[in-house]
């Protein structure tokens, strides 16, 4: 069951404006991941669905972070069907993120009031989506479309949001151009956690890295 409501998880991605997005089959590593993501400031992982046994990984994860990092919010990404979304949820996943838009997924996480961000890329999907209760939706890939998509949307419906996922770097000029156009908070994967760091293991690396683009996103608010 999770542990924060889905308005308690939308207000945590509006606030932090970044939600790191990760996976690798080995708990132990993946647990250093989030601590250090953890001590850098965020406050929420996406956990991508991706591999074999994946559901067993993010169940110890789930399971240190409950245990070892107070306010840490875990959820679950690249899911694509409702009985994946609710073996998450049942092992406490406070989100799933889709990469696209299914009614199944959103009826399985409205049922248990879980937070639900499916990847849309029309006007039409994102007022559909928010029709079902979507409080944050995901554009992707965000490359294709672009901060100027957001700008757009934003301009007939203010009271959407949104979180570019693909095509986000870390770096003040592609951070900027997102949020500036609208977005709520935007999804950092590879471009953040990334191959070189993971080859090192250089936590200490990423929980700098991390705080940087928290500061980041903070000056740009500001």
């Amino acid at each position: 069951m999770a542990k924060y409501s889905r308005i308690e998880v939308a207000e945590t991605m509006k606030d932090n404006g970044m939600v790191p997005l990760f996976f690798h089959s080995d708990i132990e590593l993946s647990k250093k991941v989030l601590k250090a993501c953890y001590d850098g400031g965020s406050r929420l992982m996406e956990f991508t669905s991706r591999g074999d046994f994946a559901h067993e990984v993010f169940g110890a994860l789930n399971k240190y972070a409950l245990a070892e990092l107070p306010g840490m919010i875990l959820g679950v990404g690249s899911v694509t069907d409702a009985a994946s979304a609710s073996l998450y949820m049942s092992l406490g996943a406070n989100f799933i993120v889709t990469p696209v838009f299914r009614e199944d997924i959103a009826i399985a996480c409205n049922r248990r009031k879980v937070l639900w961000s499916p990847g849309c890329g029309t006007l039409t999907e994102i007022a559909r989506a928010e029709e079902l209760g979507c409080e944050i939706v995901k554009l992707f890939p965000a490359d294709i479309y672009g901060p100027e998509f957001i700008k757009a949307i934003k301009g007939p419906c203010p009271w959407t949001n949104i979180m570019p996922t693909g095509g986000v770097y870390p770096t003040e000029e592609s951070l900027s151009s997102w949020l500036n156009a609208g977005a709520t908070c935007v999804g950092l994967g590879s471009q953040l956690i990334s191959k070189d760091i993971l080859e090192k293991k250089d936590f200490d690396g990423l929980t700098a890295k991390v705080r940087q683009v928290l500061d980041i996103i903070k000056n740009i608010r500001k």
